[in-house]
């Protein structure tokens, strides 16, 4: 069970986008995760006709470290770590540390 998941709501703690807030779209096995609007970089792309696509400038968005976000707490408007929770059926569920609520998807 990972700590971050897709969908989840981030805030970056370094780096050249410290502070901002993005959604996960997509978590890499090696430990780095791609955020809606983080860490964009500039591609060069070539103009190709026969599918209709321009040539240009685009912003791409790469992947952070998971290890450099945290998971938006709601309740206390910051970023929050996650542990887990073992409920009495054996199930275990996402937790905040820092106020104990669960983790809403």
């Amino acid at each position: 069970m990972n700590k971050i998941r897709k969908g989840d709501e981030v805030i970056v703690r370094t780096g050249k986008d410290k502070g901002r807030r993005g959604t996960v779209l997509q978590v890499f096995d090696d430990e780095r995760i791609l955020v809606e609007g983080v860490n964009l970089a500039k591609k060069h792309t070539k103009p190709n006709p026969n599918i209709g696509e321009q040539g240009g400038i685009v912003d791409k968005a790469m992947p952070l470290d998971i290890t450099n976000v945290l998971i938006f707490n709601p309740k206390s408007k910051k970023g929050d770590r996650v542990g887990f929770r073992v409920n009495d059926d054996g199930s275990k569920e996402r937790i905040f540390r820092g106020t104990g609520d669960v983790v809403d998807i």
